[in-house]
């Protein structure tokens, strides 16, 4: 059970990451640069099934790679948490797509699931570099630091300034690389 719950921690990205690559390629008309990445499951739009099974599918691993991350990191339950949050956010976003027509309370709360699953993403990584410097882990408590901050910087650059999915791409993939990361890299030791 151990390493399923660690295949999850590539899994989950992987799912998304699919998902929105292949979901945009498919896509007449999609600019990934300059859309959203919500805006492949907004209703009524083609391919909004394959987009939503991509957020579903990080929402329903993310969760069970949460349960085994801290102990990989060393790490207290508030990594656990911001993980978890992250997931179900994510399930959130899924269950509140974008209305047909933008605007209105479908749109506000898909923002909120939103936001409130990218502050969990972007602290993620910022919650393992206490411990990981604890342990003598010095490159990784660099890189995750780096992570955290440049998935900040990306997502508050996503709703402040122009190209949106650039940026969103920039901050949700910085961390979505470091989950996997961490999910190899305890994949490739030995069990306990």
């Amino acid at each position: 059970m151990t390493r399923l719950a660690t295949w999850c921690g590539v899994l989950a990205p992987a799912s998304f990451v699919t998902a929105w690559a292949v979901c945009g390629t498919l896509r007449d008309g999609y600019d990934p640069v300059d859309e959203a990445i919500s805006q492949l499951a907004r209703e009524g739009t083609p391919g909004r099934l394959g987009m939503t099974a991509g957020f579903v599918g990080f929402g329903v691993l993310l969760p069970v790679f949460a349960q085994r991350l801290p102990r990989l990191l060393s790490a207290g339950s508030s990594l656990r948490v911001t993980a978890t949050v992250a997931g179900l956010s994510t399930l959130a976003v899924a269950a509140f797509p974008l209305q047909h027509e933008p605007g209105g309370t479908g749109d506000a709360r898909h923002a909120v699931a939103a936001g409130v699953g990218y502050l969990a993403m972007a602290a993620s990584p910022a919650l393992a570099v206490g411990p990981l410097l604890r342990s003598g882990r010095r490159t990784a408590a660099g890189a995750s630091a780096a992570v955290s901050a440049v998935s900040a910087a990306a997502l508050v650059a996503s709703v402040t300034t122009a190209h949106t999915g650039l940026w969103q791409r920039v901050g949700l993939g910085v961390v979505d690389a470091w989950f996997a990361s961490v999910a190899l890299w305890a994949l490739r030791r030995p069990l306990p």
